[in-house]
């Protein structure tokens, strides 16, 4: 068999273990692809319309279909590429035994298989960074190399975008907390029928929001059913989400997670005093452009992987390609406040 060949290369990938990201898992779990290099998506603009009056004596009265818009866009492309020096199948790998215990085409494959496992973990934790700045904004930012930066904005009500500051943000006296996500899960309820019923915050938020007696009363920490969602709270803490409790049907959860951005300084990939509120009926959607790339057959991938070799000297290339986007078919039923903005 030669493992690097192509199709071998994506059953390799596809094979491997996916590494699973808490906001991707939560809130955009379903993945579609397109066959071609566009990501087509509707939205519906629909109103608490009700139901006409007329006399049973008259012609029923004319109710036109609320429409829908459709969106286009043509994503970024992410191309990571990797050189295999031939040399490094020569050499003992870590917690190899001394003097070596496997053949140079054993390390050969070992090592392809970290590369391709590597970069899915790459384009994973960049749509998590995607999902993350989704749920914060409504609008998804594309920038880089050769790639003029777009701003891809879903339309979320911009009351759906809260920033408390002076004596309104947690933590100042007479505030209480548990009422503004009263008033948030409500705001949410009004402008999209979807119930929150999960509240994510970074560790500062949490803090001022467990201070709070109120919160300190009613909060539940005893663990509820996680039935209904593909993760489990183990996963889940694993991805670096915390079950911390409940109120109600509100599920509080901790999360922190980091990214090392494009100029190498790692970056929180939520920011201080983050609340996010989002209810599964988000319906969020991991989109993927078509592969530009002949061999990958023309068709809708998620990704691509392929290698080749550069003859003098010896070394051989390994790529994976992507074209992905995260879509929320509701952004109303999100909302995000950052509850400490400052004096």
């Amino acid at each position: 068999m030669n493992i690097y060949d192509t199709a071998v290369l994506n059953r390799l990938v596809q094979s491997l273990k996916r590494p699973q990201t808490a906001l991707l898992s939560l809130f955009f779990s379903e993945i579609e692809t397109s066959d071609t290099e566009e990501i087509k998506f509707d939205v519906e603009n629909k109103k608490r319309r009700i139901a006409p009056f007329v006399s049973p004596l008259r012609e029923g009265k004319l109710v036109e279909d609320e429409g829908y818009v459709t969106k286009t866009f043509s994503p970024a492309y992410i191309k990571d590429k990797r050189v295999h020096d031939p040399n490094k199948a020569l050499k003992r790998a870590a917690g190899e035994t001394i003097g070596g215990s496997q053949s140079p085409m054993d390390r050969h494959q070992a090592n392809l298989a970290r590369s391709l496992a590597d970069q899915l973990e790459m384009l994973t934790r960049r749509k998590e960074v995607m999902a993350a700045e989704v749920l914060r904004t409504g609008k998804c930012t594309i920038s880089g190399e050769g790639y003029p930066t777009v701003v891809v904005d879903f339309g979320r009500n911009a009351q759906h975008t809260v920033a408390l500051t002076g004596s309104s943000r947690w933590g100042q006296s007479n505030i209480k907390p548990l009422e503004d996500l009263e008033d948030w899960t409500s705001r949410v309820l009004q402008n999209s029928g979807a119930v929150i019923r999960d509240v994510i915050m970074d560790p500062l938020a949490w803090r001022k929001f467990r201070a709070d007696s109120t919160v300190e009363k009613y909060l539940d920490t005893r663990p509820v059913s996680t039935s209904g969602s593909s993760v489990s709270f183990e996963q889940f803490a694993r991805l670096g989400l915390s079950y911390k409790g409940a109120i109600g049907e509100l599920r509080f959860w901790v999360y922190q997670d980091w990214y090392v951005d494009e100029n190498g300084t790692e970056q929180k990939i939520l920011p201080d005093n983050s609340v996010i509120l989002a209810s599964p009926d988000v319906d969020g959607v991991q989109h993927h452009g078509a592969i530009r790339d002949e061999e990958a057959g023309i068709q809708p991938l998620e990704f691509f992987s392929k290698s080749w070799t550069v003859p003098d000297p010896s070394r051989r290339i390994l790529l994976m390609q992507s074209a992905p986007l995260i879509v929320p078919y509701r952004p109303d039923a999100t909302l995000f406040a950052n509850v400490d903005a400052g004096a």
